[in-house]
């Protein structure tokens, strides 16, 4: 298998239906990632994650970092190894939670210390630090670091934090670079910046352009602002990147966000909403989501969704998995998110189909429809 390849095989407006080959499998796309934030997808055998159709997953650098380490985890073998996950897997930067999660943060040009959630510990996150732990965790697509500030803060802000991502999105390339064995069989991805602002999004994708990458990232939504605001941006800014190469919206989303953004050229998601969600009794149906805890569901005797063929609604009732989690038995946030997992995947194959046959804006709207139906 080559190190890095992305061939598309049909478009539909600006939709595209394609395949990256990398040299642990495979990735069709549009794609869906399911998070495995701690070196596990919660609550999923990594074998039952491959049986609902994901071709690769989201690991943490973050998070790795800080527990168990992403030096332990090189020397017992890489994260593939120590997960039991023998796909592809993409990191992301650690930027996003060392900003979000972290208290006592400094930022600056070297990057951002702060310090662990977890104890207190000092660190410090550079573009030189998120590559090298990418690289000990064996990472197959890398993400560039970068600053993310609120699309809420001033332009002035904006600006400097989009200048300051495209300084770090150098440096990484640069540190990425010089693991050469790594280099020889991974990808790494840059991400654009730029808030809701049309021309800062130009100014990102130029620079990172000129870098060059093996595919791009829109960053900096999915972070409150809304799906109006988040289509407005994604009505242009895939439009901003090269077109040869794959584009990654980090951090969504709810099922009608990824037809829109699919709708709108996007090849790759991510997001913790169906394993959060079904750890939490939400479970995704055709008909829109359902809280399975409530009490009509008691002696309901129908699947999760009626519409799924999935191993959870072929032998499973709603009454069954409602007892399990209104007891709180372990079963039932094993077996919600084992369906949800499915259900994201089962759209992301049917996004595949609708995009090869050339009626993608049928089956999106019909999706649309019945999504915001009330569920039986």
């Amino acid at each position: 298998m080559p190190r890095f390849q992305f061939t598309i095989h049909a478009t539909d407006g600006k939709a595209r239906r394609g395949t990256i080959a990398m040299q642990r499998g495979e990735i069709r796309t549009p794609a869906f990632m399911p998070v495995g934030t701690a070196a596990t997808v919660k609550a999923v055998k990594p074998q039952d994650v491959r049986a609902s159709g994901a071709d690769i997953l989201l690991g943490n650098t973050y998070h790795l970092m800080l527990r168990p380490t992403a030096e332990r985890v090189a020397r017992l073998g890489g994260l593939h190894k120590f997960m039991g996950w023998d796909r592809p897997i993409l990191t992301d930067s650690g930027g996003y939670q060392v900003m979000s999660l972290s208290e006592l943060t400094k930022r600056s040009e070297e990057g951002v210390a702060f310090a662990s959630h977890l104890d207190g510990s000092r660190h410090m996150m550079s573009p030189e630090r998120s590559m090298e732990i990418q690289r000990l965790l064996g990472s197959d697509i890398v993400m560039a670091f970068d600053e993310l500030v609120p699309t809420t803060s001033t332009r002035e802000v904006q600006v400097k934090a989009m200048e300051r991502s495209m300084r770090w999105a150098k440096r990484s390339r640069a540190g990425f670079d010089s693991g050469e064995e790594h280099a020889a069989r991974a990808a790494l991805f840059g991400i654009q910046q730029g808030a809701l602002d049309e021309g800062l999004r130009k100014a990102s994708a130029d620079a990172l352009k000129d870098i060059g990458f093996d595919g791009y990232a829109v960053g900096g939504l999915a972070v409150g602002e809304g799906q109006e605001a988040m289509f407005g941006v994604l009505d242009y800014a895939p439009g901003q990147l090269d077109e040869s190469k794959p584009r990654y919206l980090m951090g969504v989303g709810k099922p009608d966000d990824i037809v829109g953004a699919v709708e709108r050229g996007i090849d790759m998601f991510d997001c913790v909403l169906p394993t959060r969600s079904g750890r939490t009794g939400q479970a995704f149906t055709r008909a829109g989501p359902i809280n399975i805890r409530n009490a009509k569901f008691a002696e309901d005797q129908g699947p999760l969704d009626p519409a799924c063929a999935c191993p959870v609604c072929s032998t499973w009732s709603r009454a069954y998995i409602h007892h399990l989690v209104r007891a709180g038995e372990i079963l039932g946030a094993m077996l919600m998110t084992e369906h949800n997992l499915c259900f994201y995947q089962n759209l992301m194959a049917d996004l595949r189909a609708a995009i090869e046959e050339q009626r993608l804006t049928a089956f999106a709207n019909d999706f649309r429809a019945k999504y915001q139906a009330k569920p039986g």
